[in-house]
């Protein structure tokens, strides 16, 4: 069990990596990025998917969640690689970038077929990178709840437009609107040990996070259809949405080891600071 220490003893240090870390989980959503590389509003994209692809969208994510909860509960039952103390940053993102960018290149020359082919080895070759940075952030993924947050990183952060005087912070709002769902699963899979497909408490988990990451891939497809692309554009959307996802976890895995370590409430509060700062 971690000991909360005083608040005034946060390093200036460790404030920088909070303020770091409200600037990748606030500042600019997935959406925001696609449209600035491509120079059209997502909005408009969605219009162009065809009709019946939002369902097939829909499978597609819920495939590649399910098959995410399995691998991050199966690292948690390795022996060997169930934590390690905070080490600053290692070279996961280079390697599992580049293997996102390929299979998004393949994914991209077939079109909407290949791209819901594609999408379960994206979100799983993702998840592996989130798995690392959880791990290098010192949570132990042993235990459910840790194992649950890695696939919480595919609902966090900010969508659509970022609003700087929204009282309260997108990250904060979508923890919030996990947690029953997060706890549930998490007192599920203690009781029963495995992962049980179409246990309700499962299910509504995955559902919850299905709910916010399939808007991503919707907005991700759209872009992959604009006349950008074929195998081109995958390769570039797929390295910019394994990025994002990538920061989205780092965020949120040093703001769940400043809490382990200080507490909930003290470092919610330094982290809207941080973030007014930031949209100010």
């Amino acid at each position: 069990m971690s000991t909360i220490v005083p608040m005034n003893t946060m390093s200036g240090r460790e404030y920088v990596e909070l303020c770091e870390a409200a600037r990748k989980l606030e500042t600019q959503s997935l959406a925001m990025k696609v449209a600035d590389r491509i120079g059209v509003p997502v909005e408009t994209l969605l219009h162009m998917l065809p009709k019946g692809a939002q369902k097939s969208v829909g499978a597609a994510v819920q495939k590649a969640l399910e098959q995410c909860l399995q691998v991050a509960l199966h690292v948690g039952r390795k022996p060997g690689v169930l934590s390690q103390p905070f080490r600053r940053p290692t070279p996961h993102r280079r390697v599992h970038v580049a293997a996102a960018a390929v299979s998004g290149a393949v994914g991209g020359f077939f079109g909407l077929p290949g791209m819901l082919v594609e999408l379960p080895i994206t979100t799983t070759l993702m998840l592996h990178s989130i798995v690392e940075i959880a791990r290098a952030q010192g949570e132990d993924l042993s235990d459910p709840a840790n194992a649950l947050a890695c696939l919480e990183v595919f609902a966090l952060g900010p969508g659509g437009k970022v609003h700087a005087e929204a009282l309260e912070s997108a990250y904060y709002v979508s923890r919030a609107a996990l947690a029953q769902a997060t706890r549930e699963a998490t007192h599920f899979l203690v009781q029963k040990g495995a992962a049980k497909e179409g246990a309700p408490a499962l299910v509504s988990f995955l559902s919850r996070v299905a709910a916010r990451f399939g808007m991503e891939v919707s907005e991700k497809v759209a872009a992959e259809l604009v006349p950008i692309a074929g195998a081109l554009g995958g390769l570039t959307l797929n390295v910019m949405f394994s990025r994002h996802f990538q920061d989205v976890a780092e965020g949120h895995f040093t703001v769940r080891r400043l809490e382990r370590k200080y507490g909930a409430e003290v470092v919610r509060v330094q982290y809207e600071r941080a973030r007014r700062l930031l949209l100010s």
